[in-house]
């Protein structure tokens, strides 16, 4: 049983799966679903399309130089049949594919390092460039929290930080809700409650 992989995004093709092509000039193309099938027919350019493996190869997202990566080449050399040497090929497989495993895992570790630090400095640059759109607090609340701040032995900082906080979860979208008010026959005015609309 051969598992071929598929001639547009790389995924194996298994047996009775998937689409074969045979061309005029006999070469045949196997493709592991009917996606990968109309994209070739639409003569799209898998390097392109970002869910393939050619684009994660050419953007180097994917192993590309590995021993063992060379054990799914395809090899046309006819062997006689022989009980042990399947054994020794099947147990030969789920090693190589053991280690393929590590290595890849490695292989994304090392991408995927320093990462983290990236977006934070993407994310610190976007800040400091829009500083001007956060929103900013009156001086005069600024040196209440500072006495307050005094007072109880706490950090400044954190007590802005709260303030802020409660300010955002406070606020409604269409601001504050006017009250009725009811005027009585003898003068009196009196509220009335209305009941929230959502």
């Amino acid at each position: 049983m051969r598992i071929e992989s598929c001639y547009f995004c790389g995924r194996p093709a298994y047996p009775s799966k998937g689409i074969t092509f045979v061309r005029n000039d006999a070469k045949s193309f196997r493709f592991c679903r009917s996606k990968c099938h109309r994209n070739f027919k639409m003569k799209r350019n898998p390097r392109k399309l970002k869910w393939t493996k050619a684009y994660r190869k050419n953007a180097g997202k994917e192993m590309t130089v590995d021993s063992t990566l060379l054990f799914g080449a395809r090899r046309n050399e006819p062997v006689r049949y022989n009980r042990d040497l399947v054994q020794k090929t099947l147990a030969a497989m789920q090693r190589i594919s053991e280690i393929r495993g590590r290595r890849e895992r490695v292989f994304y570790k090392r991408r995927m390092a320093g990462k983290r630090e990236r977006e934070l400095a993407v994310a610190r640059e976007l800040v400091a460039k829009n500083e001007h759109l956060l929103p900013r607090m009156r001086g005069s609340e600024k040196k209440r929290l500072e006495e307050l701040a005094k007072e109880q032995g706490v950090d400044v900082d954190e007590l802005v930080e709260e303030q802020m906080n409660a300010a955002t979860t406070k606020t409604k979208a269409f601001g504050g809700e006017k009250k009725r008010l009811r005027v009585r026959i003898d003068g009196d005015v009196e509220e009335v409650e209305q009941m929230d609309m959502d």
